[in-house]
């Protein structure tokens, strides 16, 4: 790596968890306080996802509780292997047969209505997410404040 460059390696771990968190804490609010999670555990029903109320519960509670762990970095690898899971459920159960490519899904041609389609993005995510749990929290989190404490006998 560039020497100019490697000062600046610990902000860009933490670029990539906070932004994930972020991610994570935004979709978990969608889910409970915009659709719903009746509404998303039926949808969770008519695409043939296992336990559709629980599923449906488990990836609202995993987006927000660890998304705001990555955002703080506090049980940092926790909290990317809450969403590690859901992010593999979404491109395995929800994506997978819609081809890799994300693209626009009509569905009421009356309306006009489409989501996105593809498990690309759910993919990239599920990347990304296990990348934070490979490289843990970084030095600006609250871990490396409670590592570096306990080393100080603090």
């Amino acid at each position: 790596m560039n020497r100019r460059l490697r000062p600046y390696q610990t902000y860009g771990i933490a670029l990539l968890r906070v932004s994930l968190g972020v991610y994570y804490v935004l979709h978990g609010y969608y889910g409970w306080l915009v659709i719903g999670v009746e509404r998303f555990a039926a949808l969770n029903a008519s695409m043939g996802i296992p336990l559709p109320t629980i599923s449906a519960w488990a990836v609202v509670l995993g987006h927000l509780v660890g998304g705001a762990l990555l955002i703080i970095g506090l049980y940092t690898r926790l909290g990317a292997l809450m969403n590690a899971f859901i992010m593999a459920g979404a491109a395995a159960f929800v994506h997978l047969d819609q081809g890799f490519f994300m693209h626009g899904i009509v569905t009421n041609p009356a309306t006009g209505a489409a989501v996105a389609g593809g498990y690309e993005y759910s993919l990239f995510l599920l990347l990304a997410t296990i990348a934070v749990l490979l490289l843990g929290s970084g030095p600006l989190s609250v871990d490396a404040r409670a590592r570096n404490r306990m080393r100080m006998g603090e």
